[in-house]
């Protein structure tokens, strides 16, 4: 109807818009020219959202990056002994399920409150690369060292890249209302925050674990500490069961110490104290 308005039948010559009423046909230029500016901003958003969720798919979990001088990693697996011996306590590097304790059968992912994220194919394949490493002696590129304020913490012996699986959180598995008098114990992790206080699951390392027992916490009380977190602790339904796995934050340097916050959903441990 509007271009009806613009032209009188008949009224188009060979010299082109010799019928186009003038102040119609300059309304129309206005609008057009708003619609090419309304039409150009939405293709500008469209392109910025599509690139944001792009961004975010393709950030995948990166296996860590073994040293490749094997008297090096001998020394790196030799520090982890000695921390484990001093502590007393056994290697393992997957949940272990003892009797007394909680059985396999309540690792059930499902029953996480509000829902837990289920690990991507192509990361759980990353996960099994880091798994099969280990098995074969390659371990990550990580040395323990004591510290006279700190204890036992963990440094890396090469770059890390964001991203990269630096280890899985393991040791016994046991109900929380097993161990809640046990808060002042060594380095627990909830495994599993459902919505019954009973089929709670944390991670006892105390007897039996690997180097993710010796990583440090910061001080989640001061934006110095808050700085010194490099990792993130981040649980996962793997096949159904739930799996913690630490994974770098950001890119790590050769020589830096690794930190993360030992405080997940629930903020109940206490880290006023830590340096």
């Amino acid at each position: 109807m509007f271009l009806s308005l613009l032209f009188r039948p008949n009224s188009l010559t060979s010299s082109g818009l010799s019928g186009v009423r003038p102040q119609l046909l300059q309304i129309f230029v206005s609008l057009l020219s708003d619609v090419c500016l309304f039409v150009e901003s939405c293709i500008g958003k469209k392109r910025k959202r599509t690139s944001l969720v792009m961004s975010k798919k393709k950030r995948k979990l990166l296996p860590y990056i073994p040293t490749v001088d094997p008297q090096r990693r001998l020394e790196q697996m030799a520090s982890l002994a000695t921390a484990l011996r001093a502590s007393s306590t056994e290697f393992r590097n997957e949940l272990t399920y003892v009797s007394g304790k909680a059985p396999r059968s309540a690792n059930k992912a499902v029953l996480e409150k509000g829902g837990m994220q289920v690990l991507s194919k192509q990361d759980a394949e990353a996960l099994a690369l880091c798994k099969n490493m280990m098995d074969r002696g390659e371990c990550p590129p990580l040395m323990v060292v004591f510290d006279p304020y700190e204890g036992f913490t963990v440094e890396a012996d090469r770059c890390i890249k964001d991203l990269t699986i630096i280890t899985e959180y393991v040791g016994d598995v046991d109900y929380l209302s097993n161990r809640e008098d046990d808060y002042d114990g060594d380095s627990m992790m909830t495994l599993l925050h459902a919505s019954d206080p009973l089929q709670c699951l944390v991670i006892c390392p105390d007897k039996r674990s690997n180097i993710a027992r010796f990583i440090s916490g910061i001080n989640n009380h001061t934006p110095e500490g808050r700085k010194k977190q490099n990792l993130k602790c981040v649980r996962f339904n793997v096949n159904g069961e739930a799996r913690v796995l630490l994974v770098a934050n950001r890119d790590i340097s050769k020589g830096e110490r690794l930190y993360y916050d030992y405080n997940g959903y629930e903020h109940e441990y206490p880290t006023e104290h830590f340096v």
